[in-house]
């Protein structure tokens, strides 16, 4: 297995900027960020690393010129919107930017992006189930076409500020969910982007689906989460403060555990550091030591 991180912790760095440091700090891959230009939507939304949608020839060149000249490579393209959003002109927005990132993917010879299947909140899971049918089936069609994998993230975006509780903003948050989204579009192009931080929280064993769900994971998370037990006991599963994102180590994730049971089934893809610990973001430096300690506590358990 291989080492990398997702970039939208970095706005501050360009591209170039990136690839240079995540070298010369020992990363193997990069996970870039792709979101439209201009403001974000939420945290570590907005970041455009890569700008798919003025992708020249040029453009492309220099970017595998760049990769080459320090031996990093792309583990995924990242673009996380709302495909599902109740807001039909917002749907067809982000789904025409999602496929210039699959095709931005192709050219750059990415075999994964990676995205959330979207929800419309205010709708039941079996009403989104009817979307998703609906929407779903051409993304994926888009993808094969171009021989790009969709690594799906498993985070049920349930975010009071802006997705309430119980709807959220991302359908596929359980295995139960996953099991019946591979058997509506049964393609080897539609998978996992494997999270276990957004399993734990929700009380679900996140090393059993490793085992049952092997050949889905095209990508993973790093990001650990820190439960607060005295604070669930006081507000119960719906007040959701009782967890926060924490750096791998710095929660509750048995980590050797967890890359013990990706080593079972054979997975030979990256650990991507997804780092949103709040602790550690008050400067570039600070951000940048957070990505070098996650990195040095994983690789504790890899081989």
């Amino acid at each position: 297995m291989k080492i990398g991180f997702m970039s939208a912790c970095l706005p501050e760095l360009t591209f170039e900027e990136l690839v240079r440091w995540a070298s010369q700090s020992g990363f193997d891959m990069l996970e870039v960020a792709c979101w439209p230009a201009g403001p974000p939507e939420r945290r570590y939304a907005g970041v455009t690393h890569i700008d798919v949608v003025n992708l020249t020839g040029d453009k492309v060149i220099s970017i595998k010129d760049l990769l080459n000249e320090n031996g990093i490579a792309l583990s995924s393209l990242g673009y996380y919107p709302n495909i599902l959003t109740a807001e039909e002109k917002g749907r067809e927005y982000y789904t025409n930017h999602l496929k210039k990132v699959i095709d931005a993917a192709n050219r750059l010879d990415v075999k994964v992006v990676g995205t959330f299947i979207g929800r419309d909140m205010y709708k039941s899971v079996e009403d989104n189930f009817r979307l998703y049918e609906e929407v779903w089936p051409s993304i994926v069609k888009y993808a094969e076409e171009r021989d790009v994998k969709l690594a799906i993230e498993n985070c049920p975006m349930q975010y009071p500020e802006h997705s309430p509780w119980p709807g959220g903003a991302n359908l596929a948050f359980s295995p139960m969910i996953w099991r019946r989204m591979f058997e509506t579009i049964p393609s080897k192009y539609l998978g996992l982007n494997y999270d276990p931080s957004h399993l734990i929280w929700q009380q679900i064993d996140y090393i059993a689906p490793i085992r049952e769900f092997k050949d889905k994971i095209f990508h993973t998370h790093a990001k650990d989460t820190k439960i607060d037990y005295r604070l669930l006991n006081d507000v119960g599963v719906f007040g959701y403060y009782w967890h926060v994102d924490r750096l791998p180590g710095l929660g509750d994730i048995d980590w050797r555990r967890y890359l013990a049971a990706l080593y079972e089934i054979g997975y030979d893809g990256v650990i991507s550091i997804e780092h949103e610990d709040r602790n550690w973001e008050s400067s570039v430096e600070k951000k940048k030591e957070a990505l070098l300690f996650s990195k040095k506590y994983l690789k504790l358990f890899m081989l």
